[in-house]
């Protein structure tokens, strides 16, 4: 049986673990509630990108009775977890911080940090240069006997897809300096691989835009840039590494 001692750090833990999971939560439902009232100007915004793409007369529809409501309620709902994002990164920090060595404290923090930047510049990149692209691509397609309707609640579905593949899509240099930290790869091993990554850059390009080159090269090329940006970074990271585990063994 585990002794008194053993079972007092764990509860410990599990108390630090479901305090941290309390404030994450706090700080989104203060968000939400501080953005409930605007819920119908952010679907409005959101949608804007496909409304200035739509032919005259056409408008978004809704197929469900409760849609109208439920939707800008879903909407803000996940854009108040993307706005508490920093926050609730900071609290997985606060948890895990004690555990880790000096060094990897270092590492982790700027990382946390980046990887927001990175996924809210995705999800911008979406919105203002994607976006337009695409609806202009889709309205553009007409068919005899169709009227171009989108429904609220399918368009929402569609670009909160968009959000999350560019959003982490653009954490590229994160990934890149997590692979190299860890000894799974090397910059002078992903670089020799170049060629291979860019044209997966392009495939990547390929399935998540219209079936043109101009969109898919807008999301290829800032692939390709964030991935030398990763390698650049990964390479300092690496020596920093190297260095502590020299002076750990003197």
């Amino acid at each position: 049986m585990p002794s008194v001692e053993q079972t007092q750090p764990l509860i410990s833990h599990l108390l630090e673990l479901r305090n941290r999971l309390l404030r994450a939560l706090l700080a989104v439902l203060v968000v939400f509630l501080g953005l409930i009232y605007f819920s119908g100007d952010i679907y409005e915004f959101v949608s804007k990108p496909l409304v200035d793409k739509l032919p005259e007369g056409a408008t978004m529809i809704a197929t469900d009775v409760a849609s109208p409501f439920f939707t800008p309620l879903k909407l803000t709902l996940i854009a108040s977890v993307f706005i508490a994002v920093p926050l609730i990164l900071y609290q997985v920090w606060a948890f895990v911080a004690p555990g880790l060595y000096k060094h990897e404290r270092r590492l982790i923090m700027p990382l946390m940090f980046s990887s927001s930047l990175l996924f809210y510049a995705g999800v911008s990149f979406a919105y203002f240069v994607v976006f337009p692209l695409v609806f202009g691509f889709f309205t553009a397609i007409s068919l005899g006997g169709v009227e171009f309707a989108t429904d609220i609640s399918s368009y929402l579905d569609f670009v909160l897809a968009l959000f999350m593949a560019f959003g982490i899509a653009f954490e590229i240099p994160v990934a890149i300096i997590l692979l190299c930290w860890t000894g799974a790869t090397s910059p002078e091993e992903l670089r020799a691989k170049r060629p291979y990554i860019i044209v997966i850059a392009f495939v990547v390009g390929m399935l998540l835009t219209p079936p043109d080159i101009i969109s898919q090269t807008l999301l290829a090329i800032p692939m390709c840039l964030l991935f030398e940006v990763g390698l650049f970074f990964a390479r300092f990271y690496v020596r920093k590494d190297d260095d502590e585990e020299e002076q750990v063994e003197e």
